[in-house]
């Protein structure tokens, strides 16, 4: 996929300002970062980069600031930075003017600038071409290293793009590599796993998979209103009747387009949503009127194992059930457990993506033996509902212009 973009490998860096959007969007607790993930990852760009005799000035948002907030600075997360490349990481207390500009002219080769949120001016999220103006001084090339918000036609994200030289950064590289493996160019057969709690935020999601998989695992909540729409009694489960004609169309759409529809043939039931209740498997026929349906049955569980089995790729979002409370993590667990042994064993290509979704791979220890981990969220989800993402568009134009 990324024969249609340009990479660090199309440019030499050395001596550029380079103007390199990341995400920096990290989780904090009092001013202490509690996951480093992100950082982790665009790591590779920035030491490549400055090690290549590039001056790297990062860009990026954090959090949603209405204005100039103190409380939403990148000042720490710059530190942290530093500390997880084991380069000094300079910062700026603004992303353009004379701060940011002075700071810019200040650096060496292979010097690392970060500039303040730039979401403290409200041209970055308006996309004005005023502000992008002014970023695009501060750089001779732009890197974008940020598919977390390819999604947002933002100045740092998509402006830039039409105003100096683009290139992919090695996150967004990686990122595009993996996803083209998934579903743009898949090995087939292609098996989706799409859980969570309601159809309704998935409904586009659902609408395209069916059309580019062979087969689609559906479960959580959203399963309940699928099963709900054929007949079957789910008790006081979660579910969302008022789709039932939105879940029928979506099977049908399916069965037009040759792609299989698993859903559970069991599930497990308790009477009260709380960690360790009492909880017992039943056949759909036979689900209690005042019982939760909270994860799928066993005998659901050996049948998307078998069609995990029967599958080149992979592309999972969202869990099987209730997995933050045990017993209700059983089945996510063992379908992601299943998912990473044919991985290692390189049966499978498997791609997963979700706030839900890494923390249910996390819980089941399984999340590094995955082929890829997209930790973008809702860039990843609208790539999956097949929408354009303006942040990817505009590196495939810089690539052909």
């Amino acid at each position: 996929m990324t024969n249609s973009f340009r990479t660090l490998d199309d440019v030499n860096v050395s001596g550029k300002r380079v103007l390199v959007r990341v995400d920096l969007n990290v989780p904090m607790d009092n001013g202490r970062i509690t996951d480093a993930t992100r950082l982790e990852r665009i790591a590779p760009t920035v030491t490549e980069i400055s090690g290549k005799g590039g001056k790297v000035i990062l860009l990026a948002h954090f959090g949603r600031p209405k204005g100039v907030d103190p409380k939403l600075s990148l000042k720490p997360v710059a530190a942290a930075l530093a500390g997880v490349i084991g380069k000094p990481v300079a910062f700026a207390d603004d992303c353009i003017g004379d701060v940011a500009t002075k700071a810019v002219a200040a650096m060496q080769d292979g010097d690392i600038l970060c500039l303040e949120n730039t979401r403290f001016h409200p041209g970055e999220e308006k996309n004005d071409p005023a502000f992008v103006a002014e970023l695009a001084e501060l750089g001779d090339i732009w890197v974008n290293d940020a598919f977390s918000a390819a999604h947002r036609a933002h100045a740092t994200t998509e402006g830039l793009g039409h105003k100096l030289p683009a290139f992919a950064g090695r996150t967004m590289q990686a990122e595009l590599d993996a996803l083209g493996k998934a579903l743009d160019a898949p090995t087939r057969p292609v098996i989706a796993i799409v859980g969570g709690a309601k159809v309704s935020s998935k409904i586009d999601l659902l609408e395209n998979l069916v059309t580019k998989v062979d087969a689609l695992v559906i479960g959580g909540g959203m399963a309940n209103t699928f099963l709900h729409a054929q007949g079957i009694g789910v008790g006081k489960s979660l579910c969302e009747k008022d789709l039932a004609a939105t879940a029928l169309r979506i099977i049908d759409k399916a069965e037009a387009a040759g792609c299989a529809i698993i859903l559970p043939v069991d599930a497990v039931v308790a009477f009260h949503f709380a960690a360790n209740a009492p909880s017992q498997a039943y056949g759909l026929d036979a689900i209690p009127a005042d019982g939760m349906i909270l994860d799928v049955g066993p005998q659901s569980i050996v049948r998307i194992n078998a069609a995990i089995d029967d599958a080149a790729t992979l592309v999972w979002n969202g869990p099987l059930g209730a997995f933050e409370m045990t017993p209700f993590d059983t089945g996510t667990v063992s379908a992601a457990k299943h998912a990473a042994a044919r991985t290692k064993a390189r049966k499978l290509i498997s791609v997963a993506g979700g706030g839900d979704t890494v923390a249910a791979l996390n819980h089941a220890g399984v999340a590094d033996d995955f082929s890829y981990i997209s930790t973008a969220g809702g860039a990843f989800l609208e790539w999956m509902e097949g929408k354009p993402l303006p942040g990817v568009d505009v590196l495939r134009a810089a690539a052909k212009g």
